[in-house]
């Protein structure tokens, strides 16, 4: 097994997770000379690089089982001892196994470890056992249970139920459970998530003690309770709508959904699946038979191994290749560039990019068909103006055909290390999905302060007819989120205002108190959302008031459903939900103040 750095040495970070918890390389162009003097006093033009090859084996760090494998258990085992606690260290690891049954397992996921099957449909590859998310290295508080993630795999559970007490970055896709699902740690302690899709739960899903909880085209058989914000769109067997008692916001279907991209096995031969667009979506993709889309074979992707340059990692592109990045850390002295229409980009076991010197580590052009997934982007020491970029300034294409999607991709500014990004992700091109991403500004870890891990804004959209569906953002010292282009829609929000700010002045934005979690632009005239929250925990300055957590333009077609704000504890508070709308929060009692429509 290839050694880590795991920070498991490191004491447990305190803070409000800790604390509260849920309370409740380019060629150059030749020079044309005019004579054979002058060509022959011109520099020897730049040798063309070898081309890169495609396809390849995907490194020491992707664990490949099929039900013959000797010792299964003990390589899971051995996985999870190193990465249990290991919030911040560099081990990356997904976990792989190939279509057949298995059984007597219980693979215990720690952090940065991605556990998938490798069949079309996930009935194809069925665990008799349990894929297990727990809280026993942070005394059964499953708040800091962040970056993993369940892929494609039929589970029967042990005892009839599994256990996945997950919090933010923990997807849980295209996962058929044979039995119940328990998204609480043992003990029942706080917990503070998270995000199903294109799942089938046969039993009863019970959250008990989740915050909040998005799931989206899906199948349930039950769903138990809800704490203060549980989201459904398409999801047969959802509980009706109810927000705010019980605070179940409840869409029949999802406007626009494309599951995300996924390595399976063909005979011996590695793909990549590319699920197709749905519009008006509801229940899983692969319930009857073979899945709607299309497959790349691997040979078609670069893949990359940590420690390759950035600009290799270009040439691939440029060469007209994917790219698999398997796990690990990349170093980025220049941004990815992605300029080719339909390119891929998966990640596996939380493949992490660091930006250096101040670069973005992303940009994409206003090209149809982009497909972002699966890898986490860590901002770096000196402060990036951008860290993730969906198309540049301007972007104005029709891509409402074949969007761009940005699916499982994470940003984090802080935790690992000093870290510094003005904006972490801007959305400049139109009909661009964003399906689950935490974009996070650390509130504990190393490299955190108000001023050390600066990072002004999280998400910032410009393009027009933008979609998000399953959005967490995080702890920003301005605006969490911005949202300027026309006719966006957003389904389920997770805030918290940063912890650190020191004082009332820290956050004063002009005559208002605060920034506010959720912006929307002066100028829009169309815009809507379903089941936002913003909570605010100002432990450094418990005083500290926020005027509202979303403001927009009053007009009517700018509409919200099913708004919350929370103080936690007291620590701090807000004057009113949206605008100057609803009640201010309740001292130290922790109960949202909710608007249930607005205007």
């Amino acid at each position: 097994m290839p050694d880590s750095s795991p920070s498991s040495s490191r004491p447990p970070q305190v803070g409000r997770r800790t604390l509260l918890g849920a309370a409740a390389a380019a060629t150059a162009a030749p020079v044309v000379l005019g004579s054979a003097t002058r060509a022959a006093a011109a520099p020897a033009p730049r040798k063309k690089p070898r081309a890169l090859p495609g396809g390849g084996d995907l490194g020491p760090n992707v664990l490949v089982f099929d039900p013959a494998t000797p010792g299964i258990q003990a390589r899971l085992d051995e996985v999870f001892r190193q990465q249990e606690s290991a919030q911040f260290g560099t081990g990356r690891y997904a976990l792989l196994f190939k279509p057949g049954t298995y059984s007597g397992l219980n693979a215990q996921l720690g952090f940065y470890t991605s556990i998938a099957g490798l069949g079309l449909s996930p009935d194809d590859t069925t665990i008799n056992g349990d894929v297990t998310v727990d809280a026993g290295w942070f005394n059964g508080n499953a708040t800091q249970n962040f970056w993993r993630s369940a892929e494609n795999l039929a589970l029967v559970p042990a005892n009839g139920t599994n256990r996945w007490a997950v919090a933010q970055a923990a997807p849980f896709r295209r996962m058929h459970v044979r039995g119940g699902l328990n998204l609480a740690p043992s003990g029942y302690g706080w917990a503070s998530g998270g995000y199903i899709a294109d799942s089938r739960i046969d039993g009863q899903v019970g959250p008990y003690s989740q915050q909040q909880w998005y799931t989206r085209d899906s199948a349930i058989g039950s769903w138990l309770n809800g704490v203060w914000n549980m989201v459904f769109s398409g999801v047969e067997g959802a509980p009706a709508q109810s927000f705010p008692n019980p605070p179940y916001t409840t869409l029949a279907t999802t406007p626009i959904s494309r599951e995300k991209p996924f390595l399976y096995l063909q005979g011996s031969e590695y793909r990549v699946f590319l699920p197709e667009k749905r519009t008006n979506a509801r229940g899983v993709t692969w319930g009857n038979g073979t899945p709607r889309g299309t497959s790349l074979p691997l040979t078609q992707f670069y893949v990359a191994r940590p420690g390759v340059s950035a600009a290799t990692l270009n040439q691939a592109l440029e060469q007209g290749l994917h790219l698999l990045l398997t796990p690990g850390i990349y170093h980025l002295s220049e941004p990815l560039r992605i300029n080719r229409a339909n390119t891929v980009v998966l990640g596996l076991g939380y493949a992490t990019l660091i930006p250096d010197g101040g670069v973005t580590a992303v940009k994409v052009a206003d090209v149809d068909g982009v497909r972002l997934a699966g890898f986490l982007v860590d901002a770096g020491p000196v402060n990036s103006p951008t860290l993730l970029e969906i198309g540049p300034r301007g972007a104005s294409r029709d891509h409402s055909a074949n969007p761009t999607t940005v699916q499982d991709v994470f940003i984090r500014i802080g935790g690992a290390g000093p870290g510094k990004a003005t904006t972490s992700m801007v959305v400049n091109s139109r009909h661009t999905i964003i399906d689950h991403t935490w974009v996070w500004r650390a509130d504990h870890g190393d490299g955190v302060g108000w001023e050390t891990n600066r990072a002004d804004y999280g998400v910032v959209v410009n393009g027009d007819d933008v979609l998000a569906t399953g959005l967490f953002v995080e702890h920003f010292n301005k605006y969490d989120v911005q949202w300027f282009g026309q006719r966006g829609r957003t389904i389920f929000f997770q805030n918290e205002k940063a912890y650190d700010a020191p004082n009332q002045a820290a956050i004063q934005n002009g005559s208002t108190k605060g920034y506010a979690a959720y912006r929307v632009g002066d100028a829009v005239t169309s815009h809507e959302g379903w089941g936002l929250g913003s909570y605010c925990y100002y432990n450094v300055a418990p005083t500290i008031v926020q005027h509202h957590g979303f403001a927009a333009p009053v007009r009517p077609d700018v509409r919200f459903h099913n708004l919350l704000v929370v103080s936690l504890g007291g620590q701090g508070q807000y004057e009113c939900v949206i605008n100057d709308t609803g009640s201010p929060t309740s001292g130290t009692s922790t109960v949202p103040s909710t608007v249930v429509s607005y205007p």
